[in-house]
């Protein structure tokens, strides 16, 4: 009988089945600026969407969510991300502006609407003049030249928070003029100090609550509820209490015999915190605890990994112990008294430990601050920095939380988005200071613009300068307009104050007056402003630039297909 086999396909014809036929592209070509303006189209409908957001009197954008309740919002970034168009070449041009609105979000934290409007009134008057003839190559490098020196001018314009007052004037101008959030968030500040750390959470209730925990504190409790001093309140609270820190699980109560002996002696209340505990050595301190004759209570250490190993050192220099780590040549049938630290108080819950220093490890705590502060300059990922924060502030000596509370889940996560911009807008200020708000200090630097056009190398850079001059005009325009008056007049009445003996003379939408803007209360953070110029110039230079599209090419026959097979019901749950 003949034997059958089957033979192996080649690798040639194996290769053949598994090329991939890529799509074709379409190109749009500038003829007569045709690509470009379908590119600015984009942009220009992106920034019209974000812009009746921006002032005290702008409005909200709803954006559909297929899950859930829709959401209703007055963050430019937020709605910059929701906004894709339906013609490749326009969502080109809205992607380049929302760039903008990340990138400022990202390093400032606030300012996305005007970066957005900015970006847009960049490209909107470079268009103008390069539709003329004239060379973009030159033209864009007048821009940044302007922007450039406009952001030293800005400097000096530039003043340092002087009061909590002002502070309160930041977080309420960004949370869009509410006072009530300015004002949490202000005395959050003076808790904490204006390096401390501020968080955000939801509140279980519809009110704003300001919470303030002192001390170290870490989501982990006792490890048997045998360990409680306090039944009414459920927790175990002791003062002058030493602390022994553990890398590793404790297998028996003979490991920390010595220890729990001298404690006994010396009449001292001691709190273990290790990676676990064996039933065992856990069992043995618990009756011992239960008799009356030893004071103790024993937590698992927080966190995971490298996490928990550098958790436990900055317990270790907040309480002055030494931790028991075999890579340090210290086991825990040798270590003594030598390794305990001291606590002023310890508060330990079901799922709680807060550890408060004596106050003798000031300048132990300050050094490992500036130490994990040069970790965060040297961190990109924002998780990382954020655990980072948090460390900081924990060793600082504690962390303010705003508990933010709504009615509905719909005006829970548009208030959170407005208390989260206020934070961020509200650090930026106590970075690099404030300036007056409004659009005003935008309109004073394009009066600076004549003097740097002066300084150019040639008649298209200063085109550039130009540009910029007109361009910073549109969002004091725009405030004015959402708050229902001529924004060409408003802006004819600051520059006429302005010049005047009056330098921080602006228009206030909220209550339409104009006056000291400084004295009113209305300021941006001078980092926000920074942020939107820097961001928007970079944008429309590479949109000026821009010469030739390229998309992938829409196959109508694929869609029809792809719509005809869909279910119906994907959608409904």
């Amino acid at each position: 009988m003949q034997a059958s086999f089957r033979t192996l396909p080649s690798a040639a014809s194996s290769s053949r089945r598994n090329v991939v036929a890529h799509g074709a592209k379409t190109l749009h070509f500038n003829t007569n600026m045709e690509a470009l303006k379908k590119m600015q189209a984009g942009a220009d409908k992106l920034a019209t969407v974000v812009g009746v957001t921006i002032g005290p009197k702008g409005r909200n954008v709803v954006l559909e969510s297929k899950y859930g309740s829709p959401k209703i919002v007055n963050d430019g970034v937020t709605i910059a991300r929701e906004v894709i168009l339906e013609d490749p070449v326009e969502d080109i041009g809205a992607q380049l502006v929302r760039q903008a609105a990340s990138r400022t979000n990202d390093v400032a934290g606030d300012g996305t609407t005007t970066a957005c409007v900015l970006s847009a009134a960049f490209i909107a008057e470079g268009m103008k003049v390069v539709s003329a003839g004239t060379n973009p190559v030159q033209l864009t490098r007048g821009m940044e030249k302007t922007v450039a020196a406009l952001v030293l001018e800005l400097k000096k314009l530039s003043t340092e928070i002087a009061s909590d007052k002002d502070l309160c004037s930041v977080a309420s101008v960004s949370a869009g003029g509410n006072d009530a959030i300015g004002q949490l968030i202000s005395d959050a500040m003076a808790k904490v100090g204006r390096q401390g750390v501020v968080t955000m959470e939801e509140s279980k209730t519809a009110e704003d609550v300001l919470a303030f925990v002192e001390g170290m504190q870490f989501d982990r409790g006792f490890a048997s509820p045998y360990f409680v001093t306090d039944p009414e309140r459920m927790v175990a609270e002791y003062e002058h209490c030493r602390v022994l820190l553990v890398d590793k699980k404790v297998a028996s109560a003979r490991e920390i015999m010595t220890l729990l002996e001298a404690s006994i002696k010396g009449n001292y209340p001691l709190l273990i915190m290790a990676d676990d505990f064996e039933q065992e050595a856990l069992a043995t301190m618990v009756v011992n605890k239960l008799r009356g004759q030893l004071k103790v209570v024993c937590v698992k250490a927080p966190g995971f990994g490298e996490r928990k190993t550098s958790y436990l050192e900055d317990i270790s220099v907040l309480v002055g112990a030494t931790m028991v780590k075999e890579e340090l040549g210290i086991t825990l049938e040798k270590a003594d008294e030598s390794v305990l630290g001291v606590a002023a108080k310890v508060v330990i819950g079901k799922e709680s430990c807060t550890i408060v220093g004596d106050g003798s490890t000031t300048a132990a705590v300050t050094m490992r601050v500036a130490q994990i502060r040069s970790l965060i300059a040297n961190t990109e990922q924002d998780f990382e920095v954020e655990k980072l924060n948090e460390r900081v502030a924990r060793l600082s000596g504690g962390v303010a939380i705003i508990q933010v509370g709504a009615q509905t889940e719909t005006e829970l996560k548009e208030k959170k988005l407005r208390v989260e911009d206020a934070l961020n807008a509200t650090k930026a200020a106590v970075e690099e200071g404030i300036v007056i708000g409004g659009g005003c200090t935008l309109l004073k630097l394009a009066a600076k613009c004549d003097a740097i056009r002066a300084t150019l190398a040639n008649d298209e850079q200063k085109m550039g300068a130009d540009i910029i001059k007109k361009a910073l005009a549109y969002p004091i325009r725009l405030i004015a307009g959402n708050a229902g008056v001529n924004g060409a007049v408003v802006m004819e009445a600051v520059l006429e104050g302005a010049a005047g003996a009056h330098p921080n003379y602006g228009y206030n939408a909220a209550d339409d007056t104009y006056g000291d803007l400084m004295e009113i209360g209305i300021i941006d953070p001078t980092k926000v402003v920074r942020c939107c110029l820097e961001n928007a110039v970079s944008v429309a230079r590479t949109f000026l630039l821009s010469d030739v599209v390229v998309t992938d090419k829409i196959d109508a026959k694929a869609l029809a297909a792809a719509a005809a097979s869909r279910d119906p019901n994907d959608y409904n749950y």
